[in-house]
């Protein structure tokens, strides 16, 4: 059994940030899941462009707001606390943070390690161990 406290991840290695955005990765490949487990928080007003060719992303909203756009169709749908979004077909996208922070929680598969940064078209490139 597990048992994973935010508050041992926040200020740890496992509490990355980038621009626009803080990843808690609660669990990582070295777990051994199967799959990674983070708590993702989006500023207010921020624009990430996001494509994870080599991972499938499901995510589900538990405060904020925001919107996430398909890049191949245009389509844009609202975020909120108990909306869930599922990219299951490597779907390049534009999330956009709105009035406030959104708190994410999002689960890859494959499991990333901990090591990806996002490249220039905004995927993860697989990273063994």
């Amino acid at each position: 059994m597990k048992i994973v406290k935010i508050d041992d991840i926040i200020g740890s290695d496992r509490e990355v940030e980038g621009p626009g955005w803080v990843s808690r990765r609660m669990l990582l490949k070295s777990d051994g899941m199967g799959f990674s487990f983070h708590e993702t928080i989006i500023p207010a007003g921020a624009e990430l462009h996001l494509w994870y060719k080599n991972h499938l992303e499901a995510v589900y909203c538990v405060a904020g707001n925001g919107s996430i756009e398909d890049k191949a169709t245009g389509e844009v749908h609202e975020i909120r606390d108990g909306v869930l979004y599922a990219l299951d077909n490597h779907d390049a996208h534009i999330l956009r943070g709105g009035t406030e922070d959104m708190r994410l929680i999002c689960a890859f598969n494959p499991p990333v390690t901990g090591r990806e940064t996002h490249d220039e078209d905004g995927s993860y490139n697989l990273v063994e161990d």
